[in-house]
């Protein structure tokens, strides 16, 4: 047996234990009310693998929004409905060692996104998501609305998850009133990457606000993991690559050589890690290192990582 198969329960236990532990280092984030509300205490792993078996320990009913962890399968939805060429039109592919949302870097960018898995890259496609166009603002919420649940309905149906948006979570980031996205959408419309700065705003809010529990996270990984007829194979690959090189912020490229697999992180103490051809990870633990990467999450896939011989680099 190889990788994933070679998972136990017992193993399962003790890396989630001593993931546990060191979570106690994080912060649950604040900046967001209803984050903020989160206990530290929470730990929940699900694993699908592609031979159907299934893995889950801790609080796995727990509910939580996906945040930045939707941002693989935003870029994903748009491959499969425009096709790389143009998609790459919109945001880039280099990694970033500035702060997820960072006006500073796409100022000194020229306001071209660096990649989809920052603030800027994943604004400028929530911009292009397909739906219905608002002409006026008594129309905007509605069009951002039809976006979002065609994103959600998209993901459910292919990755047989159950992910909904939630709209009090939605009132709540909100309610924040983030400047660093208001000024990062801003820029992005005066340099000519965003056509519609507020349904590109509203519509980033909404799909960050869909919230689902650890197991619908990882068969939503699945659709990275597996082939199948549902998703074009180089699609899957470019998403792979940009997780690896990008999903975890500055921290990136320390986790690429440490885990070696495909990751994607999200404030609320998300974490996705693809196993390619072999299947998915999904954690949930919210306290999070100053970077906004969860801690127990990572220390938690790195163990298991290393523990099975996991990382795509061999």
């Amino acid at each position: 047996m190889v990788g994933l198969e070679r998972l136990t329960t017992t193993k399962l236990s003790a890396w989630a234990q001593q993931a546990k532990v060191l979570a106690h280092q994080g912060q649950v984030a604040n900046r967001i009310p209803k984050l903020a509300l989160a206990n530290p205490d929470w730990f929940a792993v699900y694993i699908c693998c592609r031979s159907g078996q299934t893995y889950s320990h801790g609080n796995t009913s727990c509910v939580f929004p996906l945040m930045s962890a939707i941002k693989p399968f935003s870029l994903l939805y748009l491959l499969e409905q425009f096709g790389a060429e143009t998609v790459f039109q919109w945001v880039g592919v280099e990694p970033s060692d500035a702060p997820f949302n960072s006006l500073e870097q796409l100022v000194a960018d020229n306001g071209r996104p660096r990649n989809p898995m920052i603030n800027s890259g994943a604004i400028t496609l929530a911009d292009k998501l397909p739906g219905k166009d608002a002409g006026d603002c008594a129309k905007r919420s509605a069009a951002s609305g039809d976006r979002c649940e065609q994103l959600c309905q998209w993901l459910n149906q292919f990755a047989g998850s159950h992910l909904k948006l939630d709209e009090v979570m939605l009132a709540s980031v909100r309610a924040s009133d983030s400047q660093a996205n208001q000024a990062i959408t801003q820029y992005l419309t005066e340099a000519g990457y965003v056509k519609n700065p507020e349904i590109a705003l509203d519509n980033y809010e909404e799909i960050c606000s869909i919230c689902g529990r650890v197991e619908d996270l990882a068969r939503l990984g699945l659709l990275l993991a597996c082939e199948s007829e549902l998703i074009l194979p180089q699609h899957r690959r470019i998403v792979n690559s940009l997780m690896l090189t990008c999903g975890l912020y500055a921290a990136s490229s320390q986790y690429a050589w440490r885990i070696g697999l495909p990751m994607k992180s999200g404030i609320s103490g998300a974490l996705l890690a693809i196993v390619p051809n072999q299947g998915a990870i999904a954690v949930y633990s919210p306290a999070l290192d100053s970077i906004g990467n969860s801690i127990g999450a990572i220390a938690f896939v790195e163990a298991l990582s290393q523990g099975l011989q996991l990382s795509v680099f061999g």
